[in-house]
Order: C-alpha cells, then structure tokens, then sequence
C-alpha cells in the first residue's frame, strides 16, 4: 500500500480521518461504495468533506493518483462524483486503484475549496510524513 507522505491524517481539530495508518493484510482494502450526501448533512461532516478535497486538490491536483492509504469511508462520500475512477475496470477493493479528481464537479460542489486554496490551515504535526 502506496503511503502518501505529506498527506493530511485528519481534519484539524477534529477526529474526522483522511488516512489509515497500515493495509488491512487479512481482509484487503476495504471496499470504496458511493454514499449519499443528503441536503441535511450536519456541518461538521460537510466540513469534513471540504477539507478532504481541500487535501485531494493541494496534493494531487488535475493528475491521477493511486488510492494507497486514503481512507475509503471518506472517499466514499466523493467518489462518483468529485473523485472518480481513473483506469477501467475499477477495482473499489484496490490499494492500488488510480483514481482522480474531477475539477468541473468539484468546483461546483466545493466551490470555498478552489476560491480559497489557503481556506484549510494544515498542522505540519499532524501530517502522513510522522507514521511509520
């Protein structure tokens, strides 16, 4: 599993996770499944969901990336949407599934995301780059 270094672990300030720490060796990656984000999501997991493209855009911008260790619960709120498959056939079990961001429907969705790339503030202590 890809560890992408650098990578924000979490929103700051909150116990909302970005990354996991180690592959699951027994079961394999855990699935990525579409969720639905409906209108009356409560603000903290709206935030949660900016902050995460905030993260996706600043470290991966327009390029395809691999999955690695990025966490599937919170891709799961983006994926179909914001973040999509970047190689056919997806494979949604894959550390190594490439994935990548598409601009269009995220700057429609999280528009506070492009206007201000500064909006999210990353604690360096709080990086990827301190797991081993």
């Amino acid at each position: 599993m890809l560890k992408h270094r650098g990578f924000p672990g979490r929103l700051p300030g909150s116990d909302f996770q970005f990354t996991i720490r180690r592959a699951n060796a027994k079961k394999g990656a855990t699935k990525i499944v579409r969720r639905e984000r409906y209108k009356d999501r409560a603000p903290a997991d709206r935030r949660a969901d900016a902050g995460f493209m905030a993260a996706l855009w600043n470290h991966f911008g327009e390029e395809p990336f691999e999955r690695g260790n990025l966490d599937a619960g919170r891709l799961s709120w983006l994926i179909g949407r914001e973040v999509v498959w970047a190689s056919e056939p997806a494979d949604p079990c894959s550390y190594e599934q490439l994935l990548r961001i598409d601009r269009k429907r995220a700057e429609a969705s999280f528009p506070e995301v492009f206007a201000d790339p500064d909006a999210f503030d990353w604690d360096e202590d709080e990086a990827e780059d301190d797991w081993e």
